[in-house]
């Protein structure tokens, strides 16, 4: 059953043109969902909107069948139950890990507000940096306090808004299979924004997929790869070889077979070393250049190749 429902959705700034348009989306209780989109697709504005935080143009927001509300049309914007994490964390600088994160229970109950702020501590990995402030964390520490504060109120659904975007590697790689673990075991409804696919896909099974404030593909990851809406849904994924002779078709490098004497040739003008594989970049026949991966490492610059593919692997026609 729908838990947190976006019903054509909306979204304009003084009659300029629309940020967000006739967007929809429902999630059900305890799931995660990635929400992925470039910059200035309306992924932050939509995350506003769903937190009560900024007015709709148009549409409704309903939590647990509840009508969330413009915050013009509240005495105080925003809902305890939905709680809405940034990139840049927010905290206190001059109070500690456990202040940050009791601040918003300053009005509950002591002995619940001991217990919340300890369990959430217990839960983030937190408890031995309780008494340090954030400028003394690292920047994946100083995500999990804002994540922590958010939590303490004990939220139905968590929004977060591209947190990992100023994290290395290791560290965003680390804290999305943290919260991810932490997100299954309390069955938390969490909605996560991200411009990062690879990002996406260690967080969630289910993507959404937004483009210039519309809603373009809602799926499992395989799904999307294999049948992409759009050549944008295509092109998330990995770089796309156009097909000779067949418009807006495509084939994606890891589909791409190498052979030394059976198929389309092509001659090796570049390669790159990547972690699982080499890149090569292949010259055809036509002049066409492609990306194709040398999974071996058996070709260098200035072989000649010949390359094949499965037709059922073919992308397209997509635009």
């Amino acid at each position: 059953m729908t838990y947190l429902k976006i019903d054509q959705i909306n979204k304009s700034y003084d009659g300029d043109k629309a940020v967000i348009k006739n967007l929809s989306l429902d999630l059900d209780k305890g799931t995660v969902v990635s929400l992925v989109g470039e910059s200035g697709s309306g992924k932050s504005t939509l995350l506003k909107i769903v937190a009560g935080l900024e007015s709709r143009t148009s549409g409704e927001i309903f939590l647990d069948q509840v009508r969330i509300s413009n915050p013009k049309e509240k005495l105080v914007p925003g809902y305890d139950e939905i709680q809405l994490v940034y990139q840049d964390y927010h905290l206190y600088p001059n109070s500690t890990v456990e202040e940050n994160v009791t601040r918003p229970l300053l009005l509950y109950d002591k002995t619940y507000k001991r217990a919340r702020v300890k369990l959430i501590l217990q839960l983030l990995g937190l408890e031995k940096f309780k008494e340090k402030l954030p400028r003394q964390l690292s920047g994946g520490q100083q995500q999990k306090v804002a994540i922590g504060r958010a939590m303490s109120l004990e939220p139905q659904v968590l929004l977060l808004d591209e947190p990992f975007s100023s994290l290395d590697t290791i560290q965003r790689r680390e804290l999305i299979a943290e919260l991810r673990e932490m997100f299954q075991k309390l069955k938390m409804t969490v909605l996560f924004v991200t411009h990062d696919l690879d990002d996406a896909l260690q967080m969630s099974n289910e993507l959404v997929l937004i483009q210039n404030g519309r809603l373009i593909q809602r799926g499992h990851p395989e799904e999307i790869f294999s049948n992409p809406k759009n050549i944008y849904a295509a092109k998330l994924f990995s770089h796309l070889n156009p097909l000779p002779g067949k418009t807006d078709s495509y084939i994606r490098p890891s589909d791409v077979q190498l052979f030394k004497t059976s198929g389309i040739a092509a001659k090796v003008v570049q390669k790159q070393y990547l972690v699982h594989f080499n890149q090569l970049t292949v010259q055809l026949q036509d002049g066409t250049f492609w990306f194709v991966e040398d999974k071996k490492r058996r070709f260098g610059v200035g072989d000649r190749i010949h390359i094949q593919w499965e037709n059922h692997r073919e992308i397209g026609p997509v635009k």
